[in-house]
């Protein structure tokens, strides 16, 4: 409450008339008696527009950091935090594919400047370390979801209930054996739904893994590129293929809808590599 009285109070406008009164007051001599009257106008006002919806959201909105700024820190707290989940041995690959990535980008400024200053666009790579970092996140999910995932058990239900449906099979039509019919068919359909999903997140654990062996192994290819190429833009274009092909792999990992503890949608990629981000271990 008292920090949108105090919006009020400081509204230009609200000091200018506010002075005034208090100046006219002053001048008219009858100072004693104006002054109160232009106070009580004052709370009046303060009463009303500090406590009104509208200002508040008012104040709320223009208290606010900028949309960017807001982006740039979740993005950033994002970024840690998924880092943070990943496990020991996924943390180490995701370190070593940003140390190769760290050396790319001051390989390019090489070439792109003769006199090895840092600095330059660094976008493309941000984006392939934050889709390697999301894949790593990914594939940790997915590979707690088959580890919990009774597959033997799913089998055999689904071997239980095709025996029992073949045991209704010629049986007079009679609502008790039909309300059973019906039961076992939705958990037949039940389990054989769990077990393509078990195998499609099989599947795609392998697509998933050959990706993230594809990439560590293009970043190597992608310096070699730069120094016998000399030209950062075919390096850049290497890069944004390189993001297209993950994208198309996570997208593919999305689809298998396995719930994960965090959103990892986000406006603008975490800056991995231009500020200066200490990943803690």
């Amino acid at each position: 409450m008292l920090r949108y009285l105090k919006a009020a109070f400081l509204n230009r406008w609200n000091l200018l008339f506010f002075s005034g009164g208090l100046a006219a007051a002053a001048i008219s001599g009858r100072f004693d008696m104006v002054a109160p009257l232009v106070t009580a106008a004052e709370l009046a006002y303060l009463g009303f527009i500090g406590t009104h919806p509208a200002f508040r959201r008012y104040v709320d909105l223009a208290s606010a950091p900028p949309r960017a700024e807001q982006n740039r820190d979740r993005a950033e707290a994002l970024s840690r935090q998924v880092y943070q989940e990943l496990t020991r041995e996924d943390r180490l690959r995701f370190d070593e594919v940003r140390e190769r990535c760290e050396a790319l980008r001051q390989l390019a400024n090489r070439i792109q400047r003769p006199g090895g200053r840092t600095g330059g666009d660094t976008e493309g790579l941000d984006r392939l370390l934050w889709m390697f970092l999301r894949l790593l996140h990914t594939r940790r999910a997915v590979n707690s979801f088959l580890r919990q995932t009774d597959i033997r058990g799913i089998e055999q239900d689904i071997q239980l209930a095709e025996h029992n449906l073949r045991g209704l099979q010629g049986l007079p039509e009679e609502p008790s054996l039909e309300r059973k019919r019906k039961l076992l068919e939705e958990t037949l359909q039940t389990s054989r739904t769990r077990l393509e999903n078990y195998r499609r997140a099989q599947a795609n654990l392998e697509v998933m893994d050959l990706e993230l062996h594809r990439l560590e192994n293009t970043i190597h290819s992608l310096g070699e590129l730069a120094v016998t190429r000399n030209e950062p833009s075919a390096l850049s274009d290497q890069i944004d293929l390189m993001a297209e092909s993950m994208l198309q792999t996570e997208q593919a990992m999305g689809e298998l809808r396995i719930p994960s503890s965090l959103d990892l949608e986000l406006e603008t990629v975490p800056q991995l590599l231009r500020s200066p981000v200490i990943f803690e271990k």
